[in-house]
């Protein structure tokens, strides 16, 4: 570490009369004191331009509520699948039972990761990609590719038939226990494999005890149940003695392998116009792996435009760690003038905050509007979020044009809205990237 430049007491000397000399130095600092950096760098003007309002504007059923999990990935994707149901039984209010797909992702994603450990038996324990999948373990993220093959190997229940318990709200307890189990069934897999043993059996019986595990926490899924409603019109239904198969295809019907993830990832190591794949990133272990297309950002934006002026609402992955006020249930970059307040520049381009991690996906929404001006041009986008009904409108959030070019990275697009050209492209035998790969976050 000889090579390193330490900071000089001269040095600091010049920063402090620089600090002294700035106009905005004591004025910050008091303001500072007693109020919080967002309020302080706040722009009221931005309100101006945050009506609700959107000339494609898609009804929906009411937003639901994660609570203290990170189950986005699934609240959103099953929030487009039960308009679906909806449709069909005439509800104005319904969910599917997200307690139901957490239980069987957790389950899958348990035996993926054991059987990622048997097949990085022989790396040393600081391997880099064992250390990844160790430390990550089992979280509640996803990616949508993750969620149709959950959906494809366990379908969907009503949420009737598996309501949420407290550990399937509140998930860290019980994901920290589920975490040491596995990393120990991990340290006694590996030994096994050196030892010439039956990795395959032992594992499992270490799956048994992950199953009970989760039943205790989750409850014991349904085979079988009774799906009875009150549709709009105050008619009582009884469908009797349907399983997850016989209720999908009666209720649902959406044939999830006709959909497309697109990305927008504008990085070096990612060209356009390409499909890509995340290395260990997965939870059916035979299930198909997770892609991405990657397209300019104006290619995404107008299929996603595309999908909701045909009445279809949109899977999406962003960061909304930037830019938000959550009260209003607004995400915009013109709401904070950080770089006024502090007299710094803190802008970085896209594939720069990929590349250096300032930025990446973290969660998970549906896109059910958006506000275009005479020229066609998306000046605003409606979205139903799942963190309750206490902000924004009614739990409906709004994100600026700007702040969606810059923050948005996925949405999934059916296949009848690209161009046989983009088919083709999205098709192509994946590039492999590396588990730890920007892309892979919302799942960690």
């Amino acid at each position: 570490m000889s090579q390193f430049q330490g900071v000089t007491w001269k040095d600091i000397e010049k920063f402090d009369e620089c600090y002294e000399r700035h106009p905005l130095g004591r004025a910050m600092t008091n303001a500072l004191y007693k109020h919080s950096v967002k309020d302080v760098a706040f722009c009221y003007e931005s309100l101006a331009a945050s009506q609700f309002a959107f000339s494609v504007d898609i009804p929906t059923l009411p937003v639901t509520n994660q609570k203290s999990s990170g189950r986005c990935w699934i609240f959103s994707a099953l929030n487009i699948l039960r308009e679906e149901t909806a449709k069909k039984c005439g509800l104005e209010k319904f969910e599917l039972s997200q307690n139901y797909m957490a239980f069987w992702d957790k389950f899958e994603k348990a035996n993926y990761m054991l059987e990622s450990v048997i097949a990085l038996a022989d790396r040393p324990t600081d391997d880099r990609l064992l250390c990844h999948i160790l430390s990550i373990g089992v979280q509640d993220g996803g990616q949508w590719d993750m969620f149709v093959n959950l959906v494809e190997k366990y379908k969907v229940v009503p949420k009737s038939a598996m309501e949420e318990t407290y550990q399937s709200s509140n998930t860290a307890e019980m994901n920290s226990l589920l975490n040491a189990r596995l990393r120990q069934c991990a340290a006694k897999l590996r030994r096994t494999v050196r030892e010439g043993g039956d990795a395959q059996a032992e594992k499992k019986q270490m799956m048994e005890e992950i199953y009970r595990f989760l039943c205790m926490c989750f409850g014991k899924p349904p085979k079988t149940f009774d799906f009875e409603y009150v549709d709009k019109d105050k008619k009582y239904h009884i469908a009797r003695n349907l399983t997850p198969e016989t209720f999908y295809e009666q209720f649902v019907g959406l044939n999830l392998k006709d959909y497309v993830s697109i990305i927008n990832s504008p990085t070096e190591d990612k060209p356009f116009g390409r499909s890509y794949t995340v290395d260990f990133l997965g939870n059916v272990a035979e299930g198909a792996p997770v892609r991405y297309y990657n397209v300019p950002m104006d290619t995404l934006r107008d299929l996603i435009i595309r999908q909701l002026s045909d009445g279809q609402l949109v899977w999406f992955g962003s960061d909304v760690g930037k830019y938000g006020e959550r009260d209003r249930g607004i995400w915009s970059t013109e709401a904070y003038d950080y770089e006024g307040a502090f007299d710094i520049d803190f802008n970085m381009t896209k594939g720069d905050s990929l590349d250096y991690r300032e930025s990446a996906m973290n969660h998970a929404m549906v896109i059910t509007g958006v506000n275009l001006d005479e020229d066609g041009k998306a000046t605003k986008w409606k979205i139903q979020n799942s963190w309750s009904e206490e902000h924004g409108e009614k739990g409906f959030y709004q994100m600026s044009a700007s702040w969606f070019d810059r923050f948005v990275y996925q949405a999934v697009i059916h296949k009848k809205y690209l161009t046989e050209e983009q088919l083709k492209e999205a098709d192509q035998e994946p590039i492999h990237l590396a588990a730890w790969d920007p892309m892979g976050t919302l799942a960690d």
